[in-house]
């Protein structure tokens, strides 16, 4: 007869395995694709999985806060497309005007990200404010910047960008000659031959700069506490003092500024725009948030454990990508990883729903 003490231990073991089943299921594709995926474990492999992944870190972080709120974002997918378009037209607009490349791209980005906050100020009003239900606003706010964006580059895409735009979102922070020198963001002029190794691409720092930035706030700031309280009991949140309307206001303004945040990063690294440039990445970021164990019916999540899910997400569509499957079979991947993430969310909250 086995030890009741022993079984206890074994239950533990388990609970304690379960809470970390995302953790074990990356170890486990990461271990599948370095078998099968050339080339998959090295750094430029490693580089390829954050660089082609920054559209569903931020697109992630911001369906994070929403979801926090018993909510969900269904626009940021389009408002990143429209956030492309307007930044690479501004660029463009004030290369025209004389302004030298550098200044042009900066005050390209900053008002694209000014006007990116729009979007999310009426999702917010028509959630708090009117009682739309934060489904009905979103969708109707995806097809609003859609045509938009559309009407904006009628048909063809934003182009003719200053080269720096693009020396900008493909390069790296770090380049080292060996035995000669390190540069930060410039790359040095090499030599036929010569080997140069290249870390970390500009558009991943800026990425989880803001994404670090953004999860501090989250978890140690009144305003993380207010949007976890909103979302575990709103009638709670009113009666501790909460603003709750205009809290909300706020949660769907930081959605589309990460929303914007990745329109511009798509500008940097294609420079282009393109409507429907983050029309892929919002069932990616869905998936990653119920991954990292946030709560679809809200109060639940952490950024940091939404990132572990981007990251699953991330290297899954890169190793598939680089083993040659055809991007349907992705698509049928990354839905299966959702319905087996939404059924422990179901039926084993008590694996996931653990905040550190």
């Amino acid at each position: 007869m086995k030890d009741p003490s022993s079984a206890r231990n074994d239950k533990r073991f388990l609970i304690s395995a379960g809470r970390q089943w995302a953790l074990i299921f990356l170890v486990l594709e990461t271990l599948v694709f370095i078998i099968f995926a050339r080339g998959f474990f090295s750094l430029k492999g490693l580089q390829i999985i954050f660089f082609f992944g920054t559209a569903i870190f931020l697109l992630g972080t911001a369906e994070t806060f929403v979801i926090i709120t018993g909510g969900i974002d269904l626009s940021v997918g389009f408002i990143m497309g429209f956030a492309s378009i307007v930044s690479a037209k501004l660029i463009v607009i004030f290369s025209n005007m004389g302004i030298s490349p550098g200044l042009s791209i900066l005050f390209g980005i900053i008002i694209t990200l000014l006007v990116g906050l729009i979007p999310g100020y009426i999702n917010g009003t028509l959630v708090a404010r009117l009682k739309v239900p934060s489904f009905i606003a979103t969708f109707s706010m995806l097809s609003i910047t859609y045509g938009i964006s559309e009407l904006l580059i009628q048909g063809v895409p934003a182009k003719n960008l200053p080269y720096l735009a693009n020396n900008i979102g493909n390069g790296y922070f770090i380049y080292i000659l060996p035995g000669k020198l390190v540069t930060l963001f410039k790359k040095p002029s090499i030599v036929r031959g010569e080997l140069l190794i290249e870390i970390i691409p500009n558009v991943v720092v800026f990425t989880f700069l803001f994404v670090f930035i953004f999860s501090f706030i989250l978890k140690r700031t009144k305003f993380g506490q207010h949007t976890h309280a909103i979302g575990g009991n709103i009638e709670a949140a009113v009666r501790a003092g909460i603003n709750v309307k205009s809290h909300l206001i706020k949660i769907y303004m930081v959605s589309s500024f990460f929303a914007s945040l990745a329109g511009i990063m798509y500008m940097l690294k294609y420079v282009t725009g393109k409507a429907d440039a983050g029309a892929t990445f919002l069932l990616d970021a869905i998936v990653a948030v119920v991954i990292g164990g946030a709560s679809l019916y809200g109060g639940i999540g952490t950024v940091g454990k939404t990132i572990l899910g981007c990251l699953i997400i991330a290297v899954l569509e890169t190793g598939l990508r680089m083993m040659g499957v055809p991007t349907f079979e992705k698509y049928i991947a990354v839905g299966m990883v959702l319905i087996f993430a939404v059924l422990i969310d179901q039926f084993f909250p008590e694996l996931i729903h653990k905040e550190d």
